[in-house]
């Protein structure tokens, strides 16, 4: 018995053994850090909400980068604002007590995301300001609990997110600071030293992972200087191997001058990228609401915001293509996310309960955009086995048809719209394509208001 007890041992050992050294461990280089599998879960998800919020909600004119529109390289228009409506000796500090948040409830936040049907947020953990929503150790005196709202923002909202939402939550975080004397001096060196990266950057960005476990972390401010000045993929390894979110969290492609477009656990390429054709590697269209700006502007007009129409397409090309969607908000210095993009995030709510279908969990198809209409648009996926192609209509189809230039219907294919019951007729064109008959359907009973999904079964190719 002792023998027989004895070579289990040794067989368990064995096989621990086995797992430790087959376990990936990702190098802090790039190849190795690129080969790490995207987690399935960022694919699957389509739709995320990023929010801006930050000591510059406070002047909420011209965008988030105020002060270096006002200070850094200044603008006329702002630098005119500032002296009408702001005492000659004002400095941009003076306007952090003003960043009172006093209407923020992180519940009733979560309530407006889980209803747009995002699937994770990114909320900013600091800006290139240098102001941490958070009580970081490594931002004295200007940071959320002790100047301005007295509250850990990004703490609140966490919990909100995981407690009232299914949500996943992720945090922004910019590398480097405009006006930090620790970062101006590294940069006059020529990033030769690294005194902020050690004092300031790496210290809080290991802070917000340990302490907050976002399942996203999205890095910006990188293109003055190299990764290897901010010591990038040394935290990423961490990041990869060893920190809480290991296993779960993405990456994007900001770590420093160069790594834009190339490196990173998904590319977000510039700001408002959607590249209209597929791409080899997952994609992020990170983009706003307000056409201008990511934070909140308060002489921004309607027509400065994008209409339902302009945001739904918008969503439908860059999931086509393979990305996800990351749709921007910037709540008010109180703490409220106005009626405008409330309604912006419900409506697109809406539109999901109808179209979601075709939307979380899809794939590229063989097309991308129509070869006959140029205002559809097509995603794929596995339904109980069974391949479907969604057909998205940015334009309702006028003359009662839908001509279809790519799919090749099958002897059993069926044609259906989704949020309407029944099938609808079609006849096969040849060599390819098909021309859907569209029924007389009342306005009340139309299952949306904008873009329609068509869903096709059993498409030959």
């Amino acid at each position: 018995m002792a023998t027989i007890m004895r070579a289990a041992l040794l067989i368990s050992l064995l096989a621990l053994a086995t797992f430790v050294c087959s376990a990936t461990r990702y190098e802090p280089n790039w190849a190795s850090l690129d080969s790490r599998p995207l987690p399935s879960w960022y694919d699957e998800s389509k739709l995320g909400i990023f929010i801006h919020w930050g000591v510059f909600s406070v002047p909420s004119y011209s965008s988030e980068w105020f002060w270096w529109n006002w200070k850094g390289q200044p603008t006329p228009a702002l630098v005119e604002f500032m002296q009408e409506n702001y005492r000659p000796d004002f400095t941009y500090a003076d306007f952090g007590p003003m960043f009172t948040a006093e209407f923020f409830q992180a519940e009733e936040w979560a309530k407006i995301f889980q209803a747009s049907g995002a699937k994770y947020i990114v909320f900013v953990s600091k800006h290139h300001e240098g102001y941490t929503n958070w009580p970081s150790k490594y931002s004295f005196n200007w940071n959320s609990m002790d100047v301005g709202p007295n509250r850990d923002i990004v703490g609140e909202l966490a919990d909100a997110i995981r407690n009232k939402t299914q949500l996943k939550f992720g945090l922004y975080h910019s590398l480097f600071e405009w006006f930090n004397p620790l970062y101006l001096q590294d940069k006059a060196n020529n990033f030769s030293t690294q005194d902020f990266v050690f004092s300031k950057t790496m210290p809080e960005l290991y802070e917000i992972v340990n302490k907050y476990k976002p399942e996203v972390v999205w890095s910006d401010g990188e293109w003055e200087a190299p990764d290897v000045y901010w010591n990038s993929t040394i935290f990423l390894s961490w990041l990869y191997n060893d920190s809480p979110v290991k296993d779960t969290v993405v990456t994007n492609d900001r770590w420093g001058k160069g790594t834009l477009c190339h490196h990173g656990g998904f590319l977000t390429c510039s700001d408002r990228y959607n590249p209209g054709k597929k791409q080899n590697r997952k994609f992020e269209n990170a983009m706003t609401i307000d056409k201008y700006s990511w934070g909140y502007r308060r002489n921004a007009p309607l027509s400065n915001y994008l209409t339902m129409e302009e945001l739904i397409s918008t969503f439908i090309i860059t999931v086509s293509c393979g990305g996800n969607m990351l749709m921007n908000v910037g709540p008010t210095k109180y703490g409220i996310i106005t009626p405008i993009y409330e309604e912006r995030l419900r409506g697109m709510g809406d539109w999901l309960k109808v179209n979601g279908e075709g939307i979380f969990s899809s794939r590229p198809w063989t097309y991308q955009n129509d070869t006959e209409n140029s205002d559809v648009w097509y995603t794929t996926r596995n339904m109980s086995g069974q391949k479907v192609v969604y057909a998205f209509v940015l334009k309702w189809p006028t003359g009662g048809a839908l001509t279809l230039g790519a799919p090749i219907p099958g002897s059993t294919s069926t044609v259906s719209l989704l949020g309407y019951k029944g099938y609808l007729d079609y006849k096969k064109t040849d060599p390819q394509g098909m021309v859907i008959t569209i029924p007389t359907i009342d306005f009340m009973d139309m299952p949306c208001q904008w873009a329609w999904t068509f869903k096709l079964t059993s498409i030959a190719n």
